[in-house]
Parts: C-alpha cells; sequence; structure tokens
C-alpha cells in the first residue's frame, strides 16, 4: 500500500525534524542525514525513535545510490 503524498510532504523525522524518503518497495522511509529507517506497517509510518533501524555504512550507501540523491526529500518505487 503506497503513502498518499500529501502525507509525504508534511511527515519529518521526529529526531532532527527533517524531511524522510519514502521506499514504497521496501515499506520504510529513510533519515539519510542520521543513517536509520522508520518501518511502515499496515500503510501506516512508524515514526517512533525507538523503532528507528540505524544503518551501517553499505546500506547507506544503497539506500543513497538507490534515490538518486544524498539528501532531501524523494520518493523511491525501487
Amino acid at each position: 500500500m503506497a503513502l498518499d503524498p500529501s502525507l509525504l510532504e508534511i511527515l519529518a523525522c521526529p529526531d532532527d525534524k527533517g524531511p524522510l524518503r519514502y521506499f514504497r518497495d521496501e515499506d520504510l522511509l529513510y533519515n539519510p542525514r542520521l543513517g536509520r529507517t522508520y518501518p511502515i506497517q499496515d500503510g501506516i509510518p512508524v515514526l517512533l525513535i525507538s523503532e528507528a533501524q540505524a544503518l551501517d555504512d553499505d546500506e547507506r550507501q544503497r539506500l543513497d545510490a538507490k534515490s538518486g540523491e544524498e539528501t532531501g526529500p524523494k520518493t523511491s518505487e525501487g
């Protein structure tokens, strides 16, 4: 289930308040500044710092390459 684009415009990281990148195919939201992801469960973003997944450098590089940019909001279809 895809997130509504208008919802994506207002979602922000609960830690640094910056924009998140959406990876629809992986059901996650990614904060490239902090190197962490937030899950999407049953179509609902779980924006709790305690639920965030810290990424290693390889995973960060993979997601950065997949989104095609280093920072800022981005929606990725895959």
